[in-house]
């Protein structure tokens, strides 16, 4: 099993609490920062270990925290996103109900490190459960003296507090969940200015995902070089994956990144293999906004390399022929599975999640599940498949924010490798009512139109 950073006592009875996470040496990371570290110093240990955005961005934080404007008498925000409405991502839901204080450990130092006195946790609002955890958490901290004024003695404030998200999956694009922090409408903002210059009420403001802030306590209690050493490329340390579909032990893996995508989905240490003795037919590697892969390009480049499970392997091809880590929401697709249907739902939900602000988005996400609910339910002409790959074309790359992007490149890359089954739904339209489609042998994927 890959060495485990963020879960390692997580089966440990009563890690949720204070008293056992400090008995299992949860605090550490803020008593060496506060007492023989600098903010700088801090922040200097995150630029070493290589650690990157774990909410799907992969943008190396230690690079995002140094963009950090620090005018003078000008108070400096740190925002936790802990939206994570991205369907198929589950894991920062598991570590804030599993083990709060890892969060809110990491909070601490991250906002040490940021001169932020003030910090905002924001949840989605429908995990209240997750919301009445952490709040918990933040009183065992302060109640202890690791939260408010002077903490041990340093001179160094902060006060950390637990927002509810607005309910949108919108609210978890950082701008977006910003105005919805002020009291707005979560719609996302133009960029520049950038939060780092002008985030929450104007001020200079870094948005980390919950993973992001819970994995500098590691890089802090042991630094960034030893975090830096795991992991190949640079794709360092570990990375949380939340493991679902037809696979035999779904749930949340902590992997070395690295792995091989053929071990991660059929060893007995993580995933188990295909649920029922099915075949593998396709995966999903990071949330439903990810490129969807047909299994031979899942497990092999183009340049026929194993995929490893890092930033780097798995966008290799591009979205030609690649993918990308994203939020870590792995999926795998049997093959009974129908890939119409899978794109229709995730269509379904852009479309009701698009705030509405920019027209090929508000426009183009309705058009594309109107089309794609045709073909399913058997009312498909051919001419349609050529109309899907138009309009996510004149969506991508064409939005304020990335929800367009996000919509678009699941239409794309099914549409690339798995047309013959697009085909299939238009030219047997009552057969496709009654059965799916099944396993073909995907060759060289299809060169789209440009």
């Amino acid at each position: 099993m890959a060495r485990k950073l963020l879960l390692t006592h997580i089966d440990v009875p009563g890690i949720n609490t204070f008293e056992v996470y400090r008995q299992k040496g949860g605090y550490r990371a803020v008593e060496k920062a506060l007492k023989t570290l600098s903010p700088d110093d801090v922040v200097e240990e995150v630029k070493k270990s290589g650690l990157r955005g774990r909410g799907g961005a992969g943008f190396p934080t230690g690079m995002k925290w140094s963009f950090l404007a620090k005018p003078e008498g000008v108070p400096r925000y740190l925002v936790c996103n802990g939206d994570e409405s991205e369907p198929g991502t589950f894991k920062d839901r598991f570590l804030m109900t599993k083990i709060p204080h890892a969060l809110i450990e990491g909070m601490i130092v991250s906002s040490y490190a940021l001169g932020a006195n003030t910090s905002y946790i924001y949840i989605r609002g429908e995990m209240m459960p997750q919301i009445r955890i952490v709040e918990q958490a933040i009183a065992e901290a302060k109640a202890a003296g690791f939260l408010g004024k002077n903490i041990l003695g340093s001179g160094y404030d902060l006060e950390i507090y637990v927002q509810p998200g607005g309910g949108a999956y919108i609210c978890g694009e950082e701008t977006a969940l910003l105005e919805s922090l002020e009291g707005k409408r979560g719609n996302p903002r133009i960029k520049p200015p950038f939060p780092a210059v002008a985030g929450l009420y104007g001020c200079p403001t870094v948005v980390n995902n919950v993973e992001s802030i819970a994995a500098t306590v590691p890089i802090v209690n042991d630094g960034g070089e030893e975090y830096a050493k795991i992991g190949i490329e640079r794709s360092t340390g570990t990375k949380l994956i939340s493991a679902s579909g037809n696979i035999v032990r779904p749930g949340v893996y902590e992997i070395e990144l690295g792995l091989p995508v053929e071990e991660f989905i059929y060893s007995d240490d993580y995933c188990g293999g295909i649920a029922n003795g099915k075949r593998l037919k396709a995966i999903v590697a990071g949330g439903s906004s990810v490129p969807i892969l047909p299994t031979n390009l899942a497990m092999t480049t183009a340049k026929g390399e194993a995929r490893l499970m890092t930033y780097e392997s798995l966008a290799d091809g591009g979205f030609v022929t690649g993918t990308a880590m994203g939020s870590g929401g792995f999926i795998a697709f049997d093959e009974d599975q129908c890939i119409v249907r899978n794109t229709w739902n995730f269509t379904r939900f852009y479309h009701h999640e698009s705030c509405g602000q920019c027209s090929p988005c508000r426009e183009g996400t309705g058009w594309m599940e109107k089309v794609l609910h045709k073909i399913e339910y058997g009312h498909g002409d051919i001419s349609d498949i050529e109309l899907l790959w138009d309009i996510q074309r004149k969506i991508d790359g064409n939005t304020i924010c990335p929800l367009g992007d996000a919509s678009a490149w699941p239409v794309a890359s099914a549409i690339r490798h798995f047309r013959d089954e697009f085909e299939w739904h238009i030219l047997n339209p009552r057969e496709s009512q009654t059965r799916n489609f099944g396993l073909a042998h995907y060759a060289d994927p299809l060169v789209p139109v440009v």
